[in-house]
């Protein structure tokens, strides 16, 4: 007697269980595929936010200029108040503002007290943190044509492409390092001036932000305090502009009477070529405090005096 088979067993799922699997499947592997991409795009916006420069919300009266004057323990009281006088004038002309430290204030070890410049300016920039440009001007300096700011004088970025001094030995007379021949004026952070005698530091324009902090910390290495210079941060800058690309990319060399005029003719240093000259923008007596038979604020007071008549006759209806 033949017992009836049992049901056939199909290898296969039937077609509707096949098409509930596959679906299932697809929803899974397409929520995976979008958690994945929402992962990117986290990750993205995230680097993005990290690298990306950040708007920086400047508060209001926030100086677009500091003017920067390092004082010696040993000036006069009244050559410091005409010193002051002229800077601070010229400032609230301008919208600018003054910073006044003292060579003292600064720790430079056994370094000549020069050296105080560097953390001076730092200094400035910590209680300035929202201004575009540091003016550091010698003490034995004053601002003589007032009506010219900084910016428009110098720092705009299309006068200053046409004061660049392009292609010229940074040391003079003949160093093999010279300055870029193309380079924007929007690209530059360190403008200087040179003489016969070299780089003129004692006077300088510095453009605030992260290349400069990078700056002021190399020119103030330990090292190069130690060392024996013989003009000591004067000859440091002269190295560390050649022989830093870094430095030398964002440096601007232009004419010595765009920003610093000499009061006296000395040959070595150019001659009548940098001498102040009617409608300079400023004039400096040269190495007055390193030449003993020179007295600065003596040296000064003629210029001194011309300004205050330029000022009152200037006041005139």
């Amino acid at each position: 007697m033949h017992q009836a088979l049992p049901p056939r067993k199909f290898s296969h799922a039937p077609h509707y269980a096949r098409s509930t699997m596959s679906s299932s499947f697809r929803r899974k592997r397409l929520k995976i595929i979008g958690l994945v991409a929402l992962g990117i795009l986290v990750l993205y916006l995230g680097l993005t936010s990290l690298l990306s420069p950040k708007a920086v919300s400047i508060p209001s009266g926030s100086p677009e200029v500091v003017i920067v004057t390092v004082m010696e323990p040993d000036l006069g009281s009244d050559y410091v108040a005409q010193i002051k006088e002229n800077r601070d004038e010229y400032a609230a002309r301008h919208g600018y503002m003054t910073f006044y430290p003292n060579t003292s204030d600064y720790n430079v070890g056994s370094a000549p007290r020069t050296w105080s410049l560097i953390p001076a300016l730092r200094h400035a920039m910590t209680l300035y943190p929202h201004t575009t440009y540091f003016f550091s001007l010698s003490p034995h300096a004053l601002f003589m044509n007032p009506a010219l700011s900084l910016t428009s004088h110098i720092m705009a970025p299309q006068r200053l492409e046409s004061l660049m001094l392009k292609d010229k030995p940074v040391v003079p007379p003949d160093s093999v390092i010279h300055t870029f021949s193309h380079i924007k004026g929007d690209k530059i952070d360190l403008i200087l001036t040179q003489d016969g005698e070299g780089l003129c530091q004692e006077s300088f324009i510095l453009r605030q932000g992260e290349w400069a902090q990078f700056f002021l910390d190399i020119w103030f290495d330990p090292l190069y305090r130690s060392y024996n210079f013989q003009k000591a941060e004067g000859h440091a800058l002269e190295h560390i502009v050649q022989w830093h690309p870094t430095i030398l990319t964002k440096l601007s060399l232009i004419p010595q009477r765009t920003l610093n005029s000499y009061t006296v003719k000395i040959e070595s240093r150019g001659g009548d070529e940098v001498t102040y000259k009617e409608g300079d923008y400023v004039v400096r007596a040269v190495g007055c405090e390193l030449d003993k038979s020179r007295d600065c604020a003596k040296e000064m007071d003629p210029w001194f005096q011309q300004w205050k008549r330029d000022r009152q006759a200037e006041s005139k209806p």
